[in-house]
């Protein structure tokens, strides 16, 4: 039998997904394992390292007692961005990992910009200044817990931790290297001036390589835990939203990926480098180019947050949800007057203030609980329209289509909401696991079978499920009210940053 699939190991928050793609991106098998998530404190989140390997091993070894590991060609990781563990000489870690969701370092966001300068750190490594970049959080442990810190010998995202147990190397793609904000997008290289503010030696980080690149082979004691061949290929991935990106192949300036996920992320490519407030720029997994990214904290998270919280589902109720959605449907645009500004996780694109707070404005006695969800998913969708414009506005691009992945992506409601606030089509992606297939299309350009990403991405991405269009009057009706929602954030700020100064006083 030949090498005719390769593998994509999906390592995200909350799980671990094994899925192995043929040439044309059929699914040959899936294999899953849950990752916990531990909250020792409010708005810290933190996960044990050895449990990001278990689940992988667990999830490989379900996905190779459906396909024989002689088949697999090769095989790359996507990523959860933005997280990180920090080890010891011999790779034990000497705190738990910090994981992207943390909010215990906005003190040593301005100390670290003012340390680099904020417009230079931007410059350097195309992300404003703000909670989510590693870098902030390594400040927070150089600052909070310096014995830890002088105890560290690497400082590895998710990408690299697990090729070290795969290889016995750490080595990572330049695409899982550049959410750190500790790399120089420009340069594909850690940026001195930023590991120097850290106190941070290059040694103390993994090596880099481009995406589809090979950085090793699966060693003896990874084959016998996994399941995985000794000496299968691993090729470099990327961050799993540049992956995702990769997986529908959104690699024209005028397709976007839309990751209706627990956050609303959306990027779209372009081959020039630029920085600018209404995005973060971040590296391409097709290892040519990047994604103007835009990042909304609070997506699917904040409609659970809702069902949960205000209307005391109880966990696993799927019915509510289909409840709520039938009302919101029947709601005309707008609610009534109600107007949801979606801040629940502070605020990244396009304003950068993690003082923010979400809000409802315009509630009446008359809203009803289909009412208030309306205005939450209209809240996501005109901060996608918002920031989407911004783009095209600043990068002088015209973006056509969406391809939307992510849970919220099963919502048909939801995706006509966004194409009629945004004026955009949006096509459902053909496949739920975009980032695992992204990581495959690494894989396959890595084993040889294909000679770039482009050319792996238009044979393995197939094609759109669902169009869902724009309509002409609804979507002057949310030009309306874009109008509207344009102003409540610039009106607020100051009344948010007198909330948060109030809430710390206990």
């Amino acid at each position: 039998m030949g090498k005719d699939v390769v593998i994509g190991i999906d390592s995200s928050t909350t799980a671990s997904k094994a899925i192995a793609w043929e040439r044309d991106g059929a699914m040959a098998g899936l294999g899953r394992s849950p990752i916990p998530l531990a909250s020792p404190a409010n708005q810290w989140y933190e996960q044990n390292p050895e449990d990001w390997w278990s689940s992988a091993c667990k999830a490989l070894r379900d996905l190779l007692r459906q396909v024989a590991p002689e088949r697999v060609a090769a095989v790359a990781i996507s990523n959860q961005r933005e997280t990180f563990a920090a080890l010891g000489p011999r790779g034990d870690p000497v705190r738990p990992a910090i994981v992207w969701l943390d909010q215990r370092c906005d003190r040593e966001v301005a100390w670290l910009a003012d340390r680099v300068g904020r417009e230079r750190i931007h410059g350097i490594t195309g992300k404003p200044p703000d909670m989510a970049p590693v870098a902030y959080r390594i400040a927070w442990m150089l600052r909070r817990e310096p014995e830890l810190f002088r105890a560290t010998s690497k400082f590895v995202d998710v990408q690299s931790y697990l090729v070290w147990r795969l290889t016995g190397a750490f080595r990572t793609s330049w695409a899982s290297a550049d959410p750190l904000g500790l790399f120089d997008m420009r340069r594909k290289a850690w940026s001195a001036e930023v590991m120097e503010a850290l106190e941070l030696r290059e040694e103390q980080l993994p090596e880099v390589a481009a995406p589809g690149s090979a950085i090793g082979a699966v060693g003896e004691s990874a084959a016998a835990a996994t399941g995985l061949a000794r000496g299968t290929p691993v090729v470099a991935g990327g961050g799993d939203g540049q992956a995702a990106g990769l997986g529908v192949n959104a690699l024209t300036g005028s397709r976007a990926y839309l990751n209706l996920g627990t956050a609303v992320v959306s990027g779209t490519y372009s081959t020039e480098y630029r920085t600018g407030t209404a995005w973060r720029t971040m590296g391409s997994c097709s290892g040519e180019g990047y994604y103007y990214e835009t990042s909304l904290r609070a997506g699917t998270f904040l409609l659970d947050w809702f069902v949960r919280q205000i209307c005391q589902a109880p966990e696993g109720d799927r019915g509510i949800y289909e409840k709520l959605e039938a009302e919101a449907a029947s709601a005309p645009i707008g609610s009534y007057g109600l107007l949801a500004l979606p801040y629940w996780g502070a605020v990244m694109t396009p304003y950068w203030d993690p003082q923010a707070r979400g809000c409802l404005v315009g509630l009446t006695g008359a809203h009803r609980p289909g009412h208030i969800y309306r205005s939450l998913l209209e809240g996501i969708a005109l901060e996608q329209a918002l920031v989407t414009g911004m783009v095209e506005e600043q990068t002088n691009t015209q973006i056509a289509e969406f391809v939307a992945m992510g849970g919220g992506a099963a919502s048909g409601l939801w995706l006509q909401i966004v194409a009629d606030a945004s004026g955009k089509t949006v096509r459902r992606s053909q496949t739920v696991e975009a980032s695992s297939l992204g990581a495959a299309i690494c894989a396959a350009v890595g084993a040889g079978w294909f000679p770039n990403a482009a050319t792996a991405a238009e044979a393995m991405c197939g094609k759109s499920t669902l169009e869902t269009h724009p309509s002409p009057q609804r979507s002057a009706a949310y030009a309306e009210l874009l109008g509207i929602y344009r102003e409540l954030y610039p009106r607020l700020r100051e009344t948010f940053a007198k909330l948060a100064q109030f809430a710390a006083r206990g």
